[in-house]
């Protein structure tokens, strides 16, 4: 079996790295720890994209956005989320799927989500509150997990499958419940220990 490093790089020291995943998965607690080790900007899409009141940019400003944040540091970023445009994994030089179970993450978005609302913790995007009313509705945030976990693994699947990095491409899927994450990140560790 080949042995394949936890993140490939550009080859010249930099990494722009796309963390995918359903809502809930942990895209921005495993991007933020990435961003950290590899001292590059970390990139929440949630932040960047969601105006006040849950208002989104045109399809031409998110763009703009997004090429911006991913022009603010030569050596790298790390960006979490999912988007519909493919400008981030064209110019990413890994993309990782986060694909725990929907049993194993759906306690984490219920436990997040009940901290948002008491105000414990903040929302993923200034002036983005969530409301009792909203959660409970299918506009909220626990059916919109429970809707795409599906539609996710079958999107993401079909573009490993076309991109892993089995078949020399630049995308992995980690399965927090197989240990897989855990493995990744002492390979990460190790990998940056080397450098």
């Amino acid at each position: 079996m080949m042995n394949i490093p936890s993140l490939l790089g550009d080859g010249k020291g930099n990494y722009r790295v796309h963390v995918v995943g359903n809502s809930g998965t942990g895209k921005s607690t495993v991007s933020a720890y990435i961003a950290t080790k590899l001292n590059v900007p970390h990139i929440s899409l949630d932040a960047l994209l969601w105006g006040p009141g849950w208002t989104t940019p045109s399809d031409d400003e998110c763009k703009e956005r997004i090429i911006a944040a991913m022009a603010q540091d030569p050596r790298g970023w790390v960006i979490d989320g999912n988007h519909r445009d493919t400008v981030i994994s064209e110019h990413a030089t890994d993309v990782i799927w986060l694909d725990p179970p929907l049993w194993l993450y759906l306690p984490r978005i219920l436990w997040r989500t009940l901290l948002r609302l008491l105000n414990i913790i903040p929302s993923c995007a200034e002036g983005c509150k969530e409301t009792w009313g909203e959660v409970l509705s299918t506009k909220g945030i626990i059916w919109y997990c429970i809707s795409q976990h599906g539609y996710r693994k079958q999107r993401y699947g079909e573009m490993l499958a076309r991109t892993s990095i089995a078949k020399g491409g630049k995308m992995r899927r980690l399965n927090e419940w197989d240990g897989d994450l855990t493995i990744w990140k002492a390979g990460l560790e190790e990998m940056l220990r080397a450098h």
